[in-house]
């Protein structure tokens, strides 16, 4: 019988007693999808998947993407499942490195968003007993509940070009950096979108503030000016540490969390010499926001 255990802060749960190898019944996405609802993260513990396990149960919550920029470091014979690792074996990178990116919001540079991210813990730097590379997450219904009237009315209503180049070119000053500048059939492929600035989050029926400081570069039909000192109050008021949680990685972990109502930041605390590798799956939000996905949260 499963069960959910909520963090007792306003983001993050864990779910017990459900083997993600096993197919998922209507009862446990069910259950799944309403706990995303009301806790925004969701860890499974001592998990044991395969990659093609890992796309199954990924794939029940919409269609997986094949990152732009993950060539060569996906599962063999699955592109949807990227490698994120910073183990190095006779010269070459295992997997692309994801810790001190900063906070962003996954493929909100995309036309269509992301629902889901599905993580997976193989390995987990741990120093004196205590787990390294935690992820950190900020609540944006939250943010956008207590954020200022004008603030508010200054972007209800709007959107924002997200812009994948952005944040790529960030990363790119980082010391020690495997990423390489993005090809122009990579730009191509990703080139600037534009969303609203709140979103109604499609199965807990709350607003969310979707404008983050990864990849937002303006808000639309505003002059530049004002666009940038408006985006810098929303940047200040999302960053804020009452909005923070995190989860501390365990090996076997799988951890799903909605990018609608967040974002999120590795921590690289780790040094090159303790081993880091997750396989992840990104979940697009093309389900989600359907009537059988709302029918389906409701037969929890």
């Amino acid at each position: 019988m499963a069960e959910v255990i909520p963090s007792g802060q306003s983001l993050g749960a864990r779910i017990i007693g459900i083997d993600l190898r096993q197919p998922l019944s209507a009862a446990d996405r069910a259950l799944i999808l309403t706990s995303l609802g009301r806790h925004g993260a969701v860890c499974f513990p001592k998990q044991s998947l395969e990659p093609a396990q890992q796309k199954e149960f990924a794939s029940r919550f919409g269609s997986l993407e094949v990152n732009v920029a993950a060539s060569g470091y996906t599962a063999p014979g699955h592109p949807e499942v990227m490698i994120l690792s910073n183990i190095v074996e006779n010269g070459k990178a295992l997997g692309l490195a994801d810790a001190g990116q900063d906070w962003h919001t996954d493929m909100s540079y995309s036309k269509t968003i992301a629902y889901l991210n599905v993580l997976f813990a193989l390995r987990v730097p741990v120093r004196n007993g205590v787990s390294l590379g935690r992820t950190e997450f900020l609540d944006m219904c939250r943010a956008w509940d207590d954020l200022p009237v004008d603030l508010k009315a200054a972007v209800e209503g709007r959107t924002a070009t997200h812009d994948f180049n952005k944040f790529w070119l960030e990363m790119l000053k980082r010391p020690g950096t495997q990423r390489k500048p993005l090809t122009p059939e990579q730009r191509a492929k990703k080139p600037p979108v534009s969303h609203p600035i709140v979103l109604e989050h499609p199965i807990s029926g709350r607003k969310a503030l979707y404008c983050n400081v990864g990849y937002v570069t303006s808000i639309d039909g505003m002059a530049k000016a004002e666009s940038d000192r408006i985006l810098e109050r929303i940047f200040a008021h999302q960053l804020q540490d009452k909005y923070k949680w995190a989860h501390l990685w365990t090996e076997g972990d799988v951890l799903v969390w909605d990018n609608i109502w967040t974002m999120h930041n590795a921590i690289a605390d780790y040094r090159a010499d303790e081993p880091r590798m997750m396989r992840r799956c990104q979940v697009m939000a093309d389900w989600v926001f359907t009537p059988e996905a709302r029918a389906a949260a409701k037969a929890a």
